[in-house]
């Protein structure tokens, strides 16, 4: 049996949460072990018990630490590698090394080089600048050197999209050795025949949202679309399900477009959850704010099509890639609210339209993003002789 170490460093991820970085390393690690490994975790913040199915998940906790002054940051970080080196050492040997990108860890990728082991290293984003942005980055120079220490220790980088994959082909240390593996889903949780866990009063057409409150998700564009449509159609209804320190600056703008009475916040949910309230929207939108700035691979667009649903999507990056207009989802600009509202009132007009649209979404996923297939591609790019990306 295939042993491989799973690290997840970031102490921003709790592996066992409901967020989609922790819904990603639960849904990789759950492919991984299909695939017939023997998974071990490594991570620095749980937060909640495992959920059923890792019983025979073998975890190994690590230091939790975070962004400090660079004169004592450095120390910490020191400790964090020295530790998860001794981790990895007394756990192993293993077969594959592989490991989500966080601002501090080096030392698995370091570990596998060191045991001539594939040594994977996954990157979800440009760190740095996402951390600079949205939270301030006070050790830039500490999370760089980091960078390129375990860039340069990857045996081959996955960036989840091609935006990512040209981040890091702009950094010497990964230069030659990136492939993009867009997320995926996990088919057989999301179905469109999973009962609706918050159905509508008969007769009534339901949009929908999924994921945190966060100022990228365009969440304000979403309210005015929908402003529009109730305006027309009272028979509708919002449901926006997620939560986050947004929250409350969402409920101000539903109530500025008096539309407290027509949505439904569901707060945070636990990812068992969402196949039911997918199944309760007739539509579910995927809005974003800043094109320059979108290099995602939405899990929620993933979900959306593998639970059949009509998706209304903005027009950028790898959603311009997966959502071919009219074929199995919508397009609409950036922004464009009076476009979005048109799309919502298209398909609330005509319903076989929606149908149509889901099902060729969830044909789509089916031919090539589950979390099966990204867990199979992860396995032979570790293989002494990996298929060329």
């Amino acid at each position: 049996m295939r042993r491989i170490a799973y690290v997840c460093a970031d102490a921003g991820v709790p592996v066992f949460g409901s967020k989609g970085s922790s819904v990603h390393v639960q849904e990789m690690i759950r492919a991984l072990q299909r695939q017939g490994a023997h998974v071990d975790l490594f991570a620095a913040r749980m937060d909640e018990p495992p959920p059923p199915g890792f019983d025979s998940l073998a975890i190994h906790r690590l230091p939790s630490i975070r962004d400090g002054e660079p004169t004592s940051h450095a120390a910490a970080v020191a400790a964090l590698n020295r530790e998860l080196a001794a981790a990895l050492e007394r756990a192993g040997p293993y077969d594959l090394v592989y490991e989500r990108y966080s601002l501090w860890s080096f030392a698995a990728m370091e570990y596998a080089r060191a045991a001539g082991t594939p040594g994977l290293l996954e990157v979800n984003a440009p760190l740095i600048e996402e951390q600079a942005v949205h939270r301030g980055l006070r050790d830039t120079r500490g999370a760089a050197h980091v960078a390129t220490r375990v860039f340069q220790a990857a045996t081959a980088l996955v960036a989840v999209s091609t935006e990512v994959a040209a981040w890091l082909e702009r950094r010497p240390s990964a230069r030659g050795r990136v492939h993009v593996l867009p997320n995926g889903v996990d088919p057989e949780r999301f179905r469109p025949d999973v009962p609706p866990a918050a159905p509508a009063p008969p007769g009534t057409f339901t949009v929908g949202f999924v994921g945190s409150m966060k100022p990228w998700h365009d969440l304000p564009v979403l309210i005015e679309a929908f402003a529009r449509l109730h305006a027309e159609e009272p028979a509708t209804r919002l449901l926006l399900v997620g939560g986050g320190r947004g929250e409350a600056a969402v409920r101000a703008v539903l109530a500025a477009w008096k539309l407290t009475d027509a949505a439904c916040l569901t707060g945070a949910v636990a990812p068992s959850d969402v196949p039911g309230l997918l199944t309760s929207m007739d539509v579910a939108v995927a809005p974003y704010a800043d094109p320059q700035r979108f290099y995602f691979s939405p899990l929620k667009v993933f979900e959306y099509m593998a639970a059949g649903r009509a998706v209304v999507a903005t027009r950028v990056g790898q959603l311009e890639t997966v959502i071919q207009h009219d074929v199995n989802g919508l397009l609409c600009a950036p922004g464009d609210s009076a476009a979005l509202a048109a799309a919502l009132a298209r398909l609330q007009r005509e319903p076989e339209l929606g149908a149509r649209l889901g099902r060729a979404a969830r044909a789509n996923v089916l031919r090539g993003h589950t979390w099966e297939a990204v867990a199979t591609r992860v396995l032979e790019l570790a293989a002494p002789d990996p298929v060329a990306a």
